[in-house]
């Protein structure tokens, strides 16, 4: 069954009825125009490329369809389809978008679905023409030339190009796509190159025993090709027009491995008689050999397709797809190069796999292919095998199916090699009005449809991402809402929060420093009038033991007495303790007004029992202890202030004027003023007993009674006037009753103000000495305050470096958020402007592309 001719032959002499310098004018014109759109799409590949690299990370989207029921009383519309966009790379991204198909002179929009309702949507226009029919619809939401590819493996279960893509840091994607992109970029200058050239390459190609030699034979007219056995099935068989090429001389040239084939330099070819390609190609089976074949064509130019007059044309018959994989290698390498494809496919096959493969890789660059369906008069049901082929077409080539009556033709060619076929002969008519008449489609379309395939792709691309960057652009705004008014306040707030902690550390020194100095003046002055320095339970002045026990009684009035001393020094450290514990609380009370939530508070713990403990090494800890009584820290032992008055033996030994002062009775009676008044109100007895006890102390010891007499017996014995005699007996009486009375009445009450006074003048002298370092009362304040300064200075120490780190971290934030907002500022205005630039290519693509 053979369609009738009217209808091509129709369609080629409207158009040839056109006057050819029109033809060859608006030729030219969207040559130009294509050339200009390649150009400027290869400047926003470039400008992509370098964007990515540069200023920001582009993202790889993944578009899940999101089924929408549609309302039974309302015929649905065709609208743009809606989407769940996320990343591979970002797993918490999610969004609903709309992605409208492409048109001419309109990018491929994404827009988040929320802008817009569904009734807003744009309609899909009903009429189509070339260029809306270089997209599919069902690819709407896909990537044509920019898709990762990428699988999992042995391992995966899904071979989508996000199972593995999920696996990739953003970087490693953004280095794939851009790998792509570069491969899109070179593609280009391939494209560039054909449609600058005034050939034409018709490549014929298909699986093996397909019949691709014998069709290009019945192209010709002539049995050039070999077909018997296939044996030019590894080697590209190029057939030129003789005439028109190479003085009208038929021959081959077998064209060197690696070297530009130049047809005036016969160094890069071997010449070969056309007789001898049938044994060229036999021979060299296991080569893959390019042959450029010369042939001359007798017929009229309106017959001919190779020798036409108008375009130059090659026929190029290629290996057969399924031979092996280095050879459909090859095939699928080749197509790159060339304007038209005539697949020829066996009717009594179909498609094969390897078909199927190639199909749908040209269609990504060629909307349209030349399908011819070999072997046909050899089918017994051949509405059932129309019917398969065409169904078949229809998933490879959406474009070609929908101009199957010009692209798709069911033929014979082994018997057409001679006089023809009326089906062969349609044939020949499409194919010429294909590739001479209707150049836009066999020259042009390739062109136009790869542009539209990576416009559309880029579309896709920067769509999603400027969805990503507006959406980052929020979320920088939002965290720059909530962290720059924190990071401002902490800086406006850090001087004052370094002065109050100043003013506690300061404050709480001074105050520990002025309460002991007070309470240890206190304590020492009531030790210099005999008394204790604190009243405690745990210490007590000992009682009067008697006249006999003085010389202990005045140890332990000294001991009692320095004991109350170093007890006064602990009261002074637990309530300095106190103090330091009341400015940590005031300190960290600072914290938790000046640092901002979720911001750690310090940890460290204030321990009041770990102040004043003396830490020493293993070496000084033996030393001290040996110097100690078993070894026990007390009050004081620290700056060089001793290991405690009541356990220096320095202070603890008992001295004569323990007992009586003289030197004190002395300054009191006949010194100058600098003896207190009250010192100065003593009795006749007291200047009595200090008379007696320079006389009744011999060695440090007291003597008794009756040494006092033996005295008394010896000095009367000296006496030899009667007037001694006279007044002795009354002083004698007068000064046995004073003795009497002292011992009984005064020591007791005496003894603790001398040995209070003594140690009194001692602690001032050492303090003279040593310096005010040293001294009792000042000593102690300034170790006390230091201590109190050191606590206070570390917890400050602590809050200020929180403060600190929590500034910077904020600092950070403040940062990181005002870089984020400028690169997603500046990438979302980067990539408007793409698809602006992209819709001005599309239309000039578009133009070329609707020229016929």
């Amino acid at each position: 069954m053979h369609r009738p001719l009217k209808a091509s032959n129709a369609a080629e002499a409207v158009a040839q009825a056109r006057a050819p310098e029109d033809v060859q004018e608006a030729y030219i014109e969207h040559k130009d125009r294509l050339l200009n759109a390649i150009d400027t799409a290869k400047i926003i590949l470039g400008d992509l490329r370098k964007f990515n690299k540069e200023s920001w990370v582009v993202r790889y989207p993944q578009l899940q369809e999101q089924p929408e029921e549609a309302e039974p009383s309302k015929p649905r519309k065709p609208k743009g389809m809606r989407r769940s966009l996320s990343f591979p790379d970002d797993p918490t991204f999610q969004a609903e978008v709309v992605v409208n198909p492409a048109r001419e002179g309109m990018a491929r929009s994404v827009t988040l679905a929320s802008i817009q309702d569904a009734s807003d949507e744009p309609e899909t226009p009903e009429v189509e023409d070339d260029a809306q029919r270089l997209i599919d619809a069902s690819d709407v939401a896909e990537f044509h030339l920019l898709r990762l590819d990428l699988k999992l493996g042995a391992h995966g279960s899904s071979n989508s190009p996000a199972s593995l893509v999920s696996q990739l840091e953003k970087s490693s994607i953004a280095n794939l796509l851009d790998e792509r992109i570069s491969s899109a970029v070179n593609h280009m200058d391939k494209l560039r190159t054909r449609v600058e050239d005034t050939s034409s390459k018709v490549l014929v190609t298909g699986d093996l025993n397909a019949g691709k030699s014998t069709f290009v034979n019945a192209l010709l007219r002539r049995e050039v090709m070999p077909i018997d056995q296939q044996p030019c099935t590894t080697a590209f068989c190029e057939v030129h027009d003789a005439v028109a090429e190479n003085g009208g001389k038929e021959e081959v040239h077998i064209l060197k491995e690696g070297v530009p084939y130049a047809m005036d330099d016969e160094s890069t070819f071997t010449r070969a008689n056309l007789s001898d390609l049938e044994s060229i190609v036999s021979e060299n089976e296991d080569e893959q050999q390019i042959l450029k074949v010369y042939l001359s064509d007798t017929r009229d130019p309106s017959s001919s397709l190779l020798s036409n007059g108008v375009v130059d044309i090659s026929l190029i018959d290629a290996p057969g797809l399924n031979r092996d994989l280095v050879n459909t290698t090859a095939v699928f390498a080749r197509q790159e190069e060339i304007d038209v494809v005539v697949f020829v496919v066996s009717a009594e096959n179909h498609f094969t796999l390897s078909a199927k493969e190639f199909l749908t890789t040209a269609s990504k660059e060629k909307a349209y292919i030349f399908i011819v369906v070999n072997k046909y008069e050899q089918i017994r049901d051949k509405a059932k095998c129309r019917r398969l082929v065409l169904e078949q077409i229809k998933q490879l080539s959406p474009a070609t199916f929908k101009d199957a009556e010009d692209l798709v033709h069911f033929v014979d060619s082994a018997a057409a090699i001679e006089n023809g076929t009326p089906a062969f002969a349609d044939l020949e008519s499409s194919l010429r009005s294909f590739v001479l008449v209707k150049r836009s489609k066999s020259k042009f379309m390739p062109a136009s449809t790869y542009l539209y395939h990576i416009l559309s792709d880029v579309d896709l691309l920067v769509g999603t991402n400027a969805i990503l960057a507006d959406k980052e652009l929020e979320r920088a705004k939002e965290d720059l809402s909530k962290s720059r008014p924190v990071w401002e306040k902490m800086r406006n707030e850090r001087e004052a929060l370094d002065e109050n902690l100043e003013a506690v550390e300061e404050d709480g020194a001074t105050a520990t420093r002025t309460r002991t100095k007070d309470l240890l003046t206190d304590a020492l002055e009531r030790v210099g009038r005999g008394e204790l320095g604190v009243e405690q339970d745990a210490v007590r002045l000992p009682s009067y033991p008697g006249f006999f026990g003085i010389w202990d009684y005045a140890g332990e009035v000294r001991r009692a007495l320095l004991t109350s001393l170093d007890i006064a020094v602990k009261m002074a450290e637990d309530e300095a303790r106190v103090t330091t514990s009341n400015a940590v609380n005031r300190i960290t009370q600072l914290g938790d007004e000046h640092l901002p939530e979720g911001v750690e508070r310090p940890r460290r713990v204030f321990m009041p029992e770990a102040m004043f403990s003396i830490r020493r090494s293993d070496k000084t800890s033996r030393q001290r202890s040996r110097s100690t009584a078993g070894g026990a820290v007390v009050a004081g032992g620290l700056h060089g202030l001793g290991i405690g008055l009541a356990q220096r033996h320095d202070m603890l030994e008992t001295a004569f004027f323990d007992l009586f002062d003289v030197q004190h009775q002395f300054w009191v009676h006949f010194g100058d003023d600098k003896v207190a008044d009250e010192e100065k109100a003593v009795t006749a007895l007291g200047v009595a007993s200090v008379g007696l006890g320079a006389l009744t102390v011999v060695g440090g010891k007291a003597l008794g009674a009756r040494g006092v007499l033996e005295g008394v017996v010896r000095i009367w014995d000296m006496l030899e006037n009667e007037s001694a005699r006279r007044w002795a007996a009354p002083v004698i009486g007068a000064v046995t009753i004073g003795l009497s009375v002292y011992f009984i009445l005064e020591l007791p009450s005496t003894i603790p103000k001398t040995v209070g006074r003594r140690i009194k003048a001692s602690l001032a002298r050492e303090g003279e000495e040593k310096g005010e370092d040293f001294a009792f009362v000042d000593g102690h304040a300034q170790r006390v305050s230091r201590e109190t300064r050191k606590v206070l200075r570390l917890a400050s120490w602590d809050l200020k470096d929180r403060y600190r780190k929590a500034m910077e971290e904020k600092a950070r934030e403040v940062q990181g958020a005002e870089d984020v907002a400028r690169t997603a500022t500046k990438a979302l205005e980067w990539f408007i402007e793409v698809k602006r630039r992209s819709g001005e290519v599309r239309a000039l693509v578009g133009r070329a592309a609707s020229f016929a």
